[in-house]
C-alpha cells in the first residue's frame, strides 16, 4: 500500500520494524518496509560502524533507519557504577528467579551480556551519532524524544 510516508521514505510498504539486529532490519527493507537497527546496546563506536557496514550492505541500497536513546536531560558525572546501584536488589532477584525458571544459565562470573545500561547515556548516544552520520540513514529516531541542544 502506496502512502505518501511510503513515497517520502523511498519503501513500498509505510510499515517500519525495530530491531536491535543488522540482519533482521535489512530483511525488513529487503521486504518492502522500512527497517530501524537498535542502537542501545552499542558501547563502543567501531561495534556500531561494523553492523551499520553489514546493514547497509544486506540493505541493497534500499533505505534504512537508527534508533539511539539520547536523554533530553543529562547529569554530569554519571558512572555506570553509578546506574548499576539504582537498580534494586529486588528486581535483580526477579530477573534471577525469571531466567532460572526459563532454563536460562547465569553468566559466567565476571562475564558481561553484552546488553549495558550504558546505551542510556548521553556520552554514548553521542558516539553512536558520530558513526550514524557517516551512513546514509533515511531516519534517525530518538527513544526518549527531542535530544538536548
Amino acid at each position: 500500500m502506496e502512502t505518501e510516508l511510503s513515497k517520502q521514505l523511498g519503501v513500498e510498504h509505510a510499515i517500519f520494524g525495530f530491531t536491535p539486529f543488522p540482519e533482521v532490519a535489512a530483511a525488513i527493507t529487503r521486504a518492502g518496509g522500512f527497517g530501524v537497527l537498535g542502537a542501545v546496546r552499542y558501547t563502543a563506536p567501531d561495534d556500531l560502524a561494523r553492523d551499520l557496514d553489514r546493514l547497509h550492505t544486506l540493505a541493497g541500497g534500499k533505505p534504512y533507519g537508527l534508533d539511539v536513546v539520547m536523554p533530553a536531560k543529562k547529569v554530569e558525572g554519571v558512572t555506570e557504577a553509578d546506574v548499576e546501584a539504582m537498580i534494586p536488589a529486588e528486581h535483580r532477584g526477579f530477573v534471577r528467579e525469571l531466567l532460572a525458571r526459563h532454563g536460562v544459565p547465569e553468566l559466567a562470573e565476571g562475564e558481561a551480556s553484552g546488553w549495558r545500561i550504558t546505551g542510556w547515556m548521553e556520552e554514548v548516544a553521542r558516539g553512536q551519532l558520530d558513526v550514524a552520520f557517516d551512513y546514509p540513514i533515511k531516519l534517525l529516531a530518538n527513544a526518549l524524544g527531542s535530544p538536548p541542544a
